[in-house]
């Protein structure tokens, strides 16, 4: 952390010099519809980066200090035209005047499941602009890596591949994501595979992060953050666009993007088809990731209607398992005795031994891949009813199918359906095989929202969802060295799971006083979840529960001044368990639904030239599932309900224009994550059962008590800019229990990243980006887990995933 607070306060001191005096002005008005001229409350006034503010109640706003170098003033209004006005000779209480446009019924979309400043939660939106900066091939994870309280890793270690997020500290099966309002997570692991959707970034027109329950939206229960995805943009103007990019471990991406822009008045087709391949920084963690997207819209006066149809198509080499701590370390005497430990034959200790420190994979078969391929299919659609009402109406279908395949040693024939094979006066019970274990699922289903806006002091959602999934799950034998009179692809077993989700929620916004409004929300959410069939341990289990969750949210926001906000909001959320919770429970342990309580309160202030915001977050668990060292009777590790724990901390917020050429942005929070009485339970192979350990309270896992990131970016020239990325995460624990030899260290990563933009004659734009990784080198691990066991004494093993060192991408983008 010292080094974290020694760079901040460097260049705190050193751009503090950098900060020049500008005459201020103070500029007023109000914003109407043009075609009624009715006042539009809650419009969005812009200055600049960082200075911004609402219309009140009548539509009138007056902004002051601004800075004589601001050229324009940006106001824009959701289902309206956004309006530039120029500030030169800028009139007093002057009206400015926007027009309805149904080429914004994209925004309209997704507002229904976003917040605003207006609903007291912490939240933090990211442009395409910001995305296309540091979109290199690396996944949308990689991308969001310097948003407030977010920790970014990669199984393969550069960002390519199977990637995931944690936000304050929870994993992504508590991130509820949606694309375009429609749900995204997995309906039964509940978690992201942002790798099924290679180079999505290129196709994104806005992401907002909600920290926090959030407010109510469709799909998985929001229990750490929601992450909601914007594809649609409305583009007037045909257009074309070459991205490719190449780097280390031979990383490369190509992608094309074309659109028609508005054909007749009323049309536009927008296509994109990507490729993104890496050979990955650990040893053989390739990846071939394809991808398509293919939009096409209708704008009628008062309807609009989009087809958005996308795919990808993943071939993935497996790095899932990590890397033993003694290979990280270099311990040949830990790595021997993990390897007689383990039982480990001849080539894979070999492989242990002679691989990389940092780069070991444990799989060696040269097909160990995991093959995948979904299919997304949405119709969305946007209808003005009157100038009140717009109904928001939406269906989709997601196909999922492929598997991953693997080669095993010496497996029981039993366990495959198999029976003994007799050579001779030999018996055989065991076999090398090669088996594959398959995903073959649809999700469907439709969300809808009545949005009202009286134009006054109400303002009103009406909406929710119904989703299905029907998933098949089996495994199949496809070689085997001894193999009886088992045929081909032998099913070894084989089931299925069908989920139902049901949500209608109501939200309103009311302004009581031009610096009063209150927001306040209910949903109601109704789960059905069904399993049928064996299990690939070959158990039988049969499992039909439902659940009913009510999830009230309610807020306030106070208009301080001109600049300044306070804010606070109460939300509850619920959360059904994912499907491995039940299916690899005991009848002693099953998991019951889990409870948060999440309290937020904050304060933002802006200027021209400066930003800053501070929040406050108690997130109070009841049930929360975690692992505590319980297996069930095949040894997989199960999670369990703890009556109490909680997530507390404050995220930081601040950025600054020091002058014309420089500009810093950067975050901060600080937490503390903590089980109120955590017991651990250790099995125990000498004598049966477990060793029960109490330790009283102690941290959440993988959650860090501090985490920082900082973009501090330097424009010499109007078409260059040079940024300096840097990223500090704290230690975390890799389990429940606070145990120091069982710990992710503290890493403090830089990136520096150069862009050159150029506009010739023959192209509207043409950017090159060069993006250095991890320019310090950093030794760190990002990601890990352990388990513990008594075996002629206490033995803990500990697994890590560790990152690239110094790496680098260069891209080149042409625009015509």
């Amino acid at each position: 952390m010292r080094k974290v607070t020694t760079y901040l306060l460097i260049c705190t001191l050193y751009f503090g010099y950098s900060i020049t005096i500008h005459a201020q002005q103070t500029y007023s008005g109000q914003v109407k519809d043009a075609e009624d001229g009715t006042p539009l409350p809650g419009a969005s006034v812009r200055a600049g980066t960082y200075q911004g503010t609402t219309t009140n109640a009548d539509g009138r706003f007056v902004l002051s200090n601004v800075s004589e170098s601001i050229d324009n003033l940006e106001i824009s209004f959701i289902g309206f035209e956004t309006k530039k006005i120029p500030l030169q000779n800028f009139p007093e209480n002057s009206v400015i005047l926007l027009q309805r446009s149904v080429f914004n019924a994209d925004e309209v979309i997704v507002s229904a499941t976003r917040v605003t400043d207006r609903t007291g939660m912490a939240y933090s939106n990211v442009s395409a602009e910001a995305i296309e900066k540091q979109n290199l091939g690396q996944d949308i994870p990689v991308l969001l890596n310097f948003t407030p309280s977010l920790v970014s890793t990669s199984d393969a270690g550069a960002g390519v591949g199977y990637t995931g997020i944690r936000i304050r500290g929870t994993d992504a099966t508590r991130i509820n994501v949606t694309v375009n309002g429609i749900p995204y997570n997995d309906a039964e692991s509940q978690g992201v595979f942002w790798v099924n959707m290679p180079d999505f970034a290129s196709s994104v027109s806005s992401i907002q992060i909600q920290r926090g329950v959030g407010t109510s939206t469709n799909g998985a229960g929001a229990f750490g953050a929601t992450v909601n995805v914007s594809t649609n943009e409305f583009r007037r103007e045909a257009y074309a666009e070459l991205l490719n990019s190449y780097g280390s471990f031979n990383t490369r991406k190509h992608t094309v993007k074309v659109g028609s822009g508005l054909l007749n008045g009323k049309f536009t087709v927008d296509a994109r088809l990507s490729q993104v391949a890496s050979d990955g920084f650990v040893d053989r963690a390739s990846s071939d990731l394809r991808s398509y997207y293919l939009s096409g819209g209708y704008f009628g006066k008062k309807s609009f209607v989009r087809l958005n149809v996308f795919s990808g198509k993943e071939v993935t080499y497996q790095s899932w398992n990590g890397s033993p701590e003694s290979r990280v370390n270099g311990d040949r005497e830990g790595m021997l005795a993990y390897i007689d430990r383990n039982g480990l034959n001849d080539r894979d200790a070999q492989n242990l031994l002679n691989s990389d420190s940092r780069t070991y994979n444990y799989y060696t078969y040269d097909n160990e891949v995991d093959n995948y391929k979904q299919d997304h299919y949405q119709l969305v659609s946007s209808h003005t009813l009157n100038k009140y009402l717009t109904l928001n109406l939406n269906g989709f279908l997601v196909r999922g199918l492929g598997y991953y395949e693997q080669y095993r040693d010496d497996d029981d024939l039993e366990n495959y359906k198999i029976p003994n094979v007799v050579v001779g006066n030999d018996t055989i019970t065991t076999t090398d095989l090669i088996r594959r274990r398959w995903l073959d699922n649809y999700f469907y289903g439709t969300t809808f929202s009545l949005d009202y806006n009286s134009f006054k002091k109400v303002t009103a959602n009406f909406g929710g969802g119904l989703n299905k999934y029907d998933g098949d799950h089996y495994g199949e034998v496809i070689w085997a060295r001894y193999a009886g009179n088992s045929s081909i692809r032998q099913r070894y077993y084989t089931n299925s799971g069908i989920k139902t989700d049901f949500n209608l929620y109501a939200k309103v916004y009311y302004q009581f006083t031009d610096r009063l409004n209150a927001f306040a929300d209910a949903q109601i959410r109704q789960v059905g979840h069904t399993i049928l069939g064996e299990e690939n341990s070959g158990n039988q289990f049969d499992f039909d529960k439902s659940f009913t969750f009510f999830n009230p949210k309610a807020g306030l926001n106070y208009q301080l001044s001109e600049r300044s906000t306070a804010y606070a909001s109460y939300s509850i959320g619920h959360r059904e368990p994912n499907r491995d919770d039940f299916t690899e429970s005991t009848t002693q342990i099953r998991p019951e639904p889990e409870m948060l309580r999440d309290l937020e309160a904050g304060f933002r202030t802006q200027s021209t030239r400066l930003a800053f915001s501070a929040n406050y977050y108690f997130m109070d668990y009841k049930n929360q599932l975690v692992l505590t060292g319980q297996v069930n009777d095949v040894g997989n590790s199960i999670r369990v309900n703890v009556p109490k724990s909680y997530r507390m901390g404050i995220e930081l917020e601040g950025g600054i224009a020091l002058n014309r050429s420089w500009k810093w942005n950067a975050n901060a929070t600080f937490s503390q994550n903590k089980i109120a009485n955590f017991t651990e339970y250790v099995v125990d192979y000498d004598n049966g059962g477990y060793q029960e350990i109490k330790h009283g309270k102690t941290d959440i896992s993988f959650s860090p008590n501090v985490i920082v990131g900082s973009q501090l970016t330097y424009t010499p020239v109007k078409n260059v800019e040079l940024a300096l990325l840097t990223k500090y995460v704290g230690k975390q624990y890799l389990d429940n229990t606070s145990s120091e030899d069982r710990t992710l260290d503290a890493y403090l990563t830089n990136d520096i990243r150069l862009i050159w933009t150029l506009t010739p004659r023959w192209a509207k734009q043409i950017s090159v980006t060069a993006l250095f990784n991890n320019i310090l080198d950093e030794t760190y691990s990002s990601n890990g887990y352990t388990y513990g066991y008594i075996y002629g004494g206490r033995i803990q093993e500990n697994f890590y995933y560790p990152q690239a060192g110094r790496n680098f991408l260069v891209g080149l983008n042409l625009k015509f």
